[in-house]
C-alpha cells in the first residue's frame, strides 16, 4: 500500500494537520533505514551505494508512484538489445536544490555513466522520501513522456523532483534521505536530500504534490 501527500501551493498550516499528515505515511515502504548515513557535500549530495531498499519490487513498471516505479518497459527500446541497461554498478548519483522561485521547489538527481562502455537509460525513476520522524513515503510521477537515452562513458541523465516550498512561516514536514532507484532497476542510491521543508495541508483539493519526472540525458558531452 502507498500513500501519496498532497500539498498546498501557497499556504500551509502546521500543528494537527502536520500530525495527520505525517499518520499517513507508509512506514514500511523501506525496511532497511541504515540508508540514512549519506552526507551532503555543499549544494550537492553524493550517493550511498551501501544502504536502501526502495527498488525491491520493480518488475512490470505499472506502478504510479515511488519504489516500485524503477522499472519501465513502455517506452521502448532503439538499442535492439546491443547496449546494456544503465544499472546501478555503472552509475553515480548526485542530487542539488535547483528552486528558482518561493512557492515551487526542484530538486535534480543526476546520474552519470562511470562505465567504459555505453549503458541505455529510459523511465521514470523510483523516488521514496525519508521525514525526520522516521516516516517515508513514495514520489508520484508527473505524467511526462520518457524518452530512451544512450549514455556514453562520463555522459550524464538526470531527473526533476518538484515540490511546494513551505511558506508557512512554520517547522513544516523536513525531509533527511532520498532513496532513488534508476529506471528498470532494483538497487537504489540513498541521497541526502539537500532542499528545505515541505509545506503541510489538510489534503484539500487542488493542493500541489511532489512529482518525479522521467530520466532524460543531459547533454551529449561527457561530463567532467
Amino acid at each position: 500500500m502507498r500513500t501519496t501527500f498532497h500539498f498546498r501551493k501557497r499556504t500551509a498550516t502546521v500543528g494537527a494537520a502536520l500530525t495527520a499528515v505525517l499518520a499517513l505515511a507508509l512506514t514500511a515502504c523501506n525496511g532497511d533505514d541504515t540508508a540514512s548515513g549519506s552526507t551532503q557535500t555543499g549544494p550537492t549530495a553524493s550517493a550511498d551505494k551501501a544502504g536502501g531498499t526502495g527498488g525491491a519490487d520493480q518488475g512490470a513498471g505499472t506502478s504510479t508512484g515511488g519504489s516500485t516505479q524503477g522499472a519501465d518497459t513502455s517506452t521502448g527500446d532503439t538499442s535492439g538489445g546491443k547496449v546494456d541497461l544503465c544499472r546501478y554498478g555503472v552509475l553515480d548519483a548526485t542530487a542539488g536544490d535547483n528552486t528558482t522561485d518561493k512557492t515551487d521547489g526542484v530538486v535534480t538527481v543526476t546520474f552519470k555513466n562511470v562505465a567504459d562502455s555505453d549503458c541505455r537509460i529510459s523511465g521514470f525513476p523510483g523516488v521514496d522520501l525519508k521525514t525526520s520522524l522516521g516516516d517515508t513515503f513514495s514520489v508520484d510521477r508527473n505524467g511526462e513522456q520518457a524518452v530512451p537515452q544512450i549514455l556514453k562513458e562520463g555522459e550524464t541523465a538526470a531527473f526533476n523532483i518538484t515540490f511546494p516550498v513551505n511558506n508557512s512561516g512554520g517547522s513544516g514536514v523536513r525531509l533527511t534521505d532520498m532513496v532513488v532507484t534508476p529506471p528498470n532497476e532494483v538497487e537504489p542510491f540513498t541521497l541526502t536530500w539537500p532542499a528545505g521543508t515541505l509545506a503541510v495541508t489538510d489534503g484539500e483539493d487542488g493542493a500541489k504534490k511532489i512529482e518525479v519526472s522521467p530520466v532524460g540525458k543531459v547533454s551529449d558531452s561527457p561530463a567532467g
